[in-house]
């Protein structure tokens, strides 16, 4: 009977935790959907400000309920050049306390004694959500269908691992085998290996407070197990910086490090209140009186803020001494092409992401503008000292293109994007693939220049002055194109919208002056022809610049 009774709790256990992991990831993915455009601001305001930074991890964290996104979120800020590793260990510090409020709501799940248990009625919200998310037809309601499902669900894996929690407890065998286990630095190690395992810390914690609820474990057990998923939980960062670049890994270690130096704290002081007969579990049952559940989350919370307290004036020395323990390594000369704003990492957090595409995209811009400025010059001075600088960055316009574009295929399919966000990137493969035809009509432009040296001819005064005039209309559509792109700025469209009509106008007056000078002998033929070509490929790229300012007419009403 032992054995089948052993049997069915390990297997209600797993069963709980399998329901717990799909709850954390459900409500995760639609908080981020229903916070999106919050959480792109929020992380955009970083700076070396140390207590913003705590502040936003801490928010970010407790918003999306997932530490570890937030931290691999970080390490891909930081291996994009985003944010400094000052910024990014403040940030993780705060994701540590904001972690903490997912024990805090399982403490509060467990009250009830003969009443209806808080974890019964939350358990409810499952239905509720589901019910909401299945017969809801706006998709607001629908991600918040799927965040009430989530909390509800929550709580129905609690409910089978506490199940599992009273059985073991009936039985002597496991809970004398279990009342052994009482070395700190044991349980710490327990702990951190099990949340290396599953790769959640929230359910290490959840689980050892269903065993010290149910008299499975002693408080001071379940303190230094969640201890140990503290260092647990660095295994998800350490992952995403073993892949990424040197201060992704330096991220991580910063990230290990600081989690480390807490529970190191916290032990030594906790060998220095042994002398004096005092443990940590005597002195948060002192303070919370009958509610081992919130003895221990409690307990979570002060250690993930003193922590902090402790480390944050220590910042700087920690950046110090991890650039020493992972030197800045030569360039690599096969990375010479790379997307500056974003990576695999990114994917964790999509909301965050699609901002990220969009800084991207603004790039590509610019290099695309530049590349234009330096086929016109060539094109009016045949002057080409620049030409392998342009071919470098059209190649760079074109490993973006690929690689953009793969990068959203793969974000369009991640879950926790709002419908905003979902209808932006819809539109961002043809911004990218007009980028990239403005540095093709650039080479072209190059193109001709490079026939006219050959040549040993050139264009006209008259014509020279016409291209320049070309030009500034071209960087005054670009400036306004950008402008409503970036910031959804629809009076910024208008104002492009005007510009590029009049590049339109000016390409006529330019081809009716090239005839002119035909029928006055000023201009060749072979030079009139490379003329009306320039005058035809830079009205095309007004074309692709007002199609990447009109993308934002599909997010007016969202």
């Amino acid at each position: 009977m032992d054995l089948i009774t052993i049997i069915t709790s390990l297997l209600t256990l797993l069963a709980g935790i399998g329901v717990f992991l799909i709850a954390c990831q459900m409500m995760s993915s639609n908080l981020e959907a229903a916070s999106s455009e919050k959480l792109k601001k929020l992380f955009s305001k970083a700076s070396d400000n140390k207590l913003l930074g705590v502040g936003i991890g801490a928010l970010g964290t407790a918003a999306i309920q997932s530490s570890g996104a937030t931290t691999v979120m970080t390490i891909g800020f930081v291996n994009a050049g985003i944010i400094s590793l000052v910024q990014a260990a403040t940030i993780i510090y705060g994701a540590n306390i904001g972690t903490t409020v997912t024990a805090q709501i399982v403490a509060l799940g467990m009250f009830g004694g003969n009443s209806v248990s808080t974890s019964v009625i939350f358990s409810a919200f499952a239905g509720l959500g589901a019910f909401l998310g299945v017969f809801a037809k706006r998709n607001s309601y629908r991600t918040l269908g799927g965040i009430l499902a989530g909390f509800g669900l929550l709580f129905v894996g609690l409910e089978l691992m506490s199940g599992s929690m009273e059985t073991f407890a009936a039985l002597e065998g496991v809970k004398t085998f279990l009342s052994g286990i009482s070395h700190p630095l044991l349980l710490v190690m327990i702990g951190a290996l099990f949340t290396a395992i599953i790769q959640s810390s929230s359910v290490m914690t959840s689980i050892a407070l269903a065993m010290v609820v149910t008299g499975l474990i002693g408080i001071d057990q379940g303190i230094y197990l969640t201890m140990g998923s503290n260092i647990g939980s660095c295994v998800v960062a350490v992952i995403a910086g073993v892949t990424s670049g040197t201060n992704a890994k330096r991220t991580a270690l910063i990230h290990l490090l600081f989690n480390c130096s807490g529970v190191v704290f916290f032990m030594l002081a906790a060998m220095i209140l042994g002398w004096f007969g005092i443990s940590y579990g005597v002195l948060f049952e002192r303070l919370f009186p009958a509610a081992p559940q919130m003895q221990l989350a409690m307990f979570h919370t002060f250690f993930n803020i003193l922590t902090v307290v402790v480390m944050l004036p220590l910042t700087a020395t920690l950046v110090s001494v991890v650039k020493r323990m992972i030197p800045e390594k030569a360039p690599d000369v096969q990375a010479e092409f790379s997307l500056r704003y974003m990576n695999e990492n990114m994917l964790s957090t999509p909301p965050v992401a699609v901002s990220q595409v969009k800084r991207e995209i603004l790039r590509m811009g610019d290099i695309a503008l530049h590349n234009l400025d330096r086929s016109l010059e060539m094109a009016v001075r045949l002057d080409f000292s620049e030409k392998s600088v342009f071919e470098h960055e059209e190649q760079q316009l074109n490993f973006i293109n690929r690689e953009l574009i793969g990068f959203i295929v793969r974000l369009s399919g991640k879950s926790g994007l709002g419908e905003k966000d979902r209808a932006y990137l819809s539109g961002t493969y043809r911004s990218v693939r007009d980028f990239e035809r403005i540095g093709d009509y650039a080479e072209n432009i190059v193109e001709y220049a490079t026939a006219l040296a050959d040549s040993g001819q050139q264009f006209s005064d008259d014509a020279k002055r016409e291209i320049g005039h070309l030009k500034e209309l071209l960087h005054r559509l670009y400036d306004s194109a950008m402008a409503a792109y970036e910031n959804e700025d629809f009076t910024a469209l208008d104002r492009a919208n005007v510009i590029e009509e009049g590049i339109d106008d000016y390409t006529l007056k330019m081809e009716e002056g090239h005839i002119s000078r035909m029928e006055k002998g000023i201009c060749t033929p072979l030079v009139g022809a490379r003329y009306l070509e320039l005058s035809s490929n830079a009205e095309r790229v007004a074309d692709h610049m007002i199609n990447i300012a009109k993308s934002i007419k599909s997010l007016r009403s969202r």
